[in-house]
């Protein structure tokens, strides 16, 4: 086997041309129709009329981005088929995210999470995480687009300029002038490519091969699909422990807290559409996990006794599906050009969402509260729709100033995707410390945060060992250009032992690992604050809707007549309590 030569026909470049034509087509017609996006509940929220459909797709598409599924098909490729064991953790952890966390948001309904905190501890608890979602998503859309686009340069003959520009440049607008609504469908045009593109991989495979039972048998001779791991050590990069638990605390902290998740479920009327909504996510999710794992047993299936790393025929695992791409389908027209859409599209899907949700939290939390400071009122309806607007322009051009510096900052790549990964995790650990407890106040909850976030980074920027990946052959290959940094040896596969532990660690108990220090860290820390003020529990006035459902019907705690009172339920349940009828439906105990 030779290495290709890189290009695209005329027909795979009008596919890509109609794809971001399509795009921008959907933004212009939310722009026109409708309210033509002059509120900012339209604009942001959709209306609150959304179906669930688009939502659930849109849920799917926000965070699975070009960089997953060129890395979850170089991951099966590389270390095997346990990684798909992680689509259960989303399972399990499903039912926690809509019965626990979703329904506080709604009682809120916020069009920034991070109100929450400020009505639960304070706004320095606000500004810091919404400061940490801000950097952390600016930083993950310059990766976005700049990583695929560089692993397509290398392939496909598209220049990385034009891609990262192309990719930019229509996200943008139709993110600016179709809103909410025109990100939520474009979503669902796009999940489809991304799907198509995929089965494009799977189908080449399956031509060659026959049968997925011959793929499969391939793929078991070289080590591949074996997913019975349940060793329990942390330091087992991935095993049914790692992936489980790893991989629902990060889902957690995606679609149970994160800002770009919960502005989509409020873009439905109501919770129960909303948590539906994320029912029928978990299904499309499997679905595309499920191929594109799949879609890495089939390129190695091609490549098992030729690997193209090692032969020196690309440069990394990045690349292993574009060039299995153009080397397969390379010689029927538009078929590449399908694959590019379909990548195309996972950025476009990933970088729109963090457009508008970015937007977002940059109106309600930083200049509402500094409008209302220095004006001493509230900004328009209109004047906010403007803005917003103009909001999600800049960060589409912040999105591209990004692209074009991570090639200069080398390591950036990789560091951004780990801050990505440890700061999902503390801020979940805040918000629950804020949801599940009545202990948490704000010097400890942020003590708690500080300590995660420290730690997250420590874990992720430390030595790390280097990889042991699965072998892999190039008896069959031609032209052999030898790369010696891809051979497994004793030399290069270094004693774990020589690593300090927590270096060790897999890299998918990071958010573990800083969502527990910021709840014990934060618990504890606020009871000895507590100790040492004497304010008690009893003496905060909590509103029960800042709760989970389960805790916000059992104790409340109210002021009335500058006395302080312990309201326990009887028998109406919480979220229809008001200071003038509590005396008839619950339990006063006077505390003074």
């Amino acid at each position: 086997m030779a290495s290709v030569s890189a290009g695209l026909n005329i027909w795979d470049y009008i596919i890509v041309a109609i794809v971001l034509l399509i795009s921008s087509a959907i933004g212009i017609y939310y722009r026109f129709t409708g309210g033509k996006q002059k509120t900012i509940q339209e604009y942001l929220l959709a209306d609150k009329n959304m179906s669930i459909a688009p939502v659930a797709f849109s849920l799917m598409a926000s965070f699975m981005s070009a960089i997953t599924i060129l890395g979850v098909s170089s991951e099966n490729y590389s270390f095997g088929f346990q990684f798909i064991v992680i689509n259960i953790s989303h399972l399990l952890f499903t039912p926690i995210a809509a019965y626990l966390y979703i329904p506080v948001f709604f009682k809120l309904q916020a069009t920034s999470v991070y109100q929450y905190l400020e009505l639960r501890f304070g706004k320095t608890s606000r500004l810091a995480a919404s400061i940490s979602y801000t950097i952390q998503m600016v930083l993950y859309m310059g990766v976005v687009v700049y990583a695929p686009a560089l692993a397509l340069e290398a392939l496909t003959g598209i220049n990385r300029v034009s891609a990262v520009l192309s990719m930019g440049i229509v996200c943008s607008f139709y993110s600016t002038i179709g809103g909410m609504k025109a990100v939520l469908i474009t979503d669902v045009f796009q999940s489809i490519l991304m799907f198509l593109s995929v089965f494009s991989v799977i189908g080449a495979a399956l031509v060659q091969h026959g049968s997925v039972g011959e793929i499969w048998r391939i793929a078991s001779e070289g080590n591949r699909t074996n997913i019975w791991n349940f060793n329990p050590d942390p330091t087992e990069r991935h095993s049914w422990f790692t992936l489980i638990l790893g991989g629902g605390i990060t889902y957690l902290s995606l679609y149970g807290v994160n800002q770009t998740q919960i502005q989509r479920y409020l873009t439905v009327r109501d919770l129960r559409r909303a948590q539906k909504a994320l029912w029928w996510n978990w299904p499309i999710l499997f679905c595309l996990g499920l191929s594109t794992a799949f879609s890495g047993l089939a390129i190695y299936s091609r490549y098992h006794d030729c690997d193209p790393i090692r032969a020196g025929y690309i440069n990394n695992t990045d690349q292993l599906m574009p060039y299995f791409v153009v080397d397969t389908m390379g010689h029927i027209p538009g078929l590449s050009g399908l694959f590019v859409a379909g990548i195309f599209s996972a950025s476009l899907s990933t970088i729109s969402a963090a457009l508008n949700c970015l937007a977002a939290v940059t109106m309600e939390d930083y200049y509402k509260p500094l409008y209302r400071y220095f004006r001493k009122k509230s900004p328009s309806s209109k004047r906010v729709a403007i803005q917003t607007k103009f909001l999600a322009l800049l960060y589409g051009v912040i999105c591209i100033a990004m692209a074009f510096i991570v090639q200069h900052l080398g390591s950036i790549l990789s560091a951004s995707l780990t801050i990505f990964g440890v700061v999902g995790g503390p801020l979940l650990g805040l918000f629950t410390l804020g949801m599940f407890t009545l202990m948490a106040n704000e010097a400890g909850s942020l003590t708690g945060l500080t300590c995660g976030i420290v730690l997250g980074l420590w874990m992720g920027f430390g030595p790390k060992p280097p990889l042991t990946r699965l072998p892999t052959r190039t008896d069959s290959c031609e032209n052999l250009a030898f790369n010696s940094t891809m051979i497994l040896s004793k030399s290069i596969t270094k004693q774990n032992r020589d690593y300090m532990w927590l270096y060790r660690v897999s890299y998918l108990y990071n958010g573990v690992f800083g969502f527990l220090a910021t709840l014990i860290i934060g618990y504890s820390a606020s009871f000895i604050i507590r100790r040492i003020t004497g304010r008690t529990i009893e003496q905060e006035n909590y509103d029960h809707n800042l709760f989970i459902p389960c805790l916000s019907k059992s104790v409340l705690v109210r002021k009335k007549d500058n006395k302080t009172f312990m309201l326990v339920q009887t028998s109406e349940p919480c979220d229809v309590i008001n200071d003038d009828n509590f005396q008839e439906k619950y339990t006063k105990v006077d505390l003074d």
